[in-house]
């Protein structure tokens, strides 16, 4: 049995360019792309917490250290600069693999720095 599941997640990280003229894609600096597992040319999802758009597009390799998020083509129109934003990764895993499975989640502050990692999500309560 395969199963979807939850890769990586880079949570609440600003949109640093919207770049309509742009072939299609979202830039993320590499070296977050790396600390979360991100493959350039990923599919990925994108969640715009200050709008409620969602979308899907694939991931690009930003420059290193540059902190860059830019959302590019058509999806520049849904998202802008200083948007917040949750950017994911998903992946089928077999019945074996989910036994040790754990996803990649990066905590963003403001200027795109991590501010934390975890590989589990709290639960949420009443």
């Amino acid at each position: 049995m395969q199963c979807t599941m939850l890769k990586a997640k880079l949570h609440q990280a600003r949109v640093t360019h919207a770049e309509l003229e742009y072939e299609g894609s979202c830039a993320i600096d590499g070296d977050l792309m790396d600390m979360a597992g991100i493959l350039e040319y990923e599919q990925i999802q994108i969640y715009n917490i200050d709008n409620g758009e969602r979308f899907e597009t694939y991931a690009i390799r930003g420059e290193a250290g540059s902190k860059i998020i830019s959302v590019n083509g058509a999806a520049a129109h849904k998202a802008q600069p200083g948007h917040r934003v949750i950017i994911c990764a998903y992946a089928s895993y077999s019945s074996a693999e989910l036994i040790n499975f754990k996803p990649s989640l990066i905590y963003m502050d403001e200027g795109n720095a991590v501010k934390g990692t975890s590989n589990a999500i709290p639960v949420q309560v009443a």
